[in-house]
């Protein structure tokens, strides 16, 4: 197994959210562009690992049709908690899963994937989308500059995170997995349904 990550600009190169883009829809695109960029780096430098299976991930929350990625600062952040106080909101994680040619089996779709070939036709390319719903319970002004000071805000989507136990959020529906942004069981079920032996 090879791990790279891919380029720190990829995220802050994205298009903006287009205006008749679904949240689903920019959260995949996210999550491609990463790949695509992981891609072309092993093209790039390591030819002969073509042969590798390449899954990108990238997590939105969502509160009245409004995304809700990282924050750009503890503003953004303070804003984005209070949004959330209290509420109820979706956690949508992009998954692009780059399968390289001769390992891709044909499978039944669902309705959550889109086959395509990219890089030069060396991979087939599954994007799916996994959700959950996340609860927060209302947060005092207190707590939220609590919070604030500890930083924890900083490269998380919807300036909170589920695992740190930091704030008062609980997983209503859905996977733990998806809310921290590896929805395990998608990608274990994508691999299953298109990889070769």
């Amino acid at each position: 197994m090879i791990v790279t990550a891919p380029p720190g600009h990829v995220e802050a190169d994205a298009e903006p959210r287009g205006q008749n883009e679904t949240i689903n829809d920019y959260v995949v695109r996210l999550a491609h562009a990463k790949a695509a960029a992981v891609a072309s780096s092993v093209a790039m430098k390591s030819p002969a690992k073509r042969d590798r299976i390449i899954l990108a991930c990238d997590t939105l929350g969502e509160i009245d049709q409004i995304a809700l990625g990282k924050p750009r600062d503890k503003a953004d952040a303070a804003d984005m908690i209070r949004r959330l106080s209290g509420r109820l909101h979706r956690v949508i994680t992009g998954v692009s899963l780059w399968i390289p040619t001769d390992q891709f089996r044909i499978s039944p779709s669902s309705a959550t994937e889109r086959g395509s070939t990219d890089a030069a036709n060396s991979y087939t390319v599954i994007n799916a989308v996994a959700e959950s719903l996340v609860s927060m319970e209302p947060v005092s002004s207190a707590a939220l500059e609590a919070y604030l000071a500890t930083k924890a805000w900083r490269g998380k989507a919807g300036s909170c995170g589920l695992q740190d136990g930091l704030l008062p959020l609980s997983l209503a529906s859905g996977t733990a997995d998806t809310v921290v942004g590896l929805p395990v069981l998608l990608v274990e079920s994508l691999i299953a349904d298109h990889c070769g032996n």
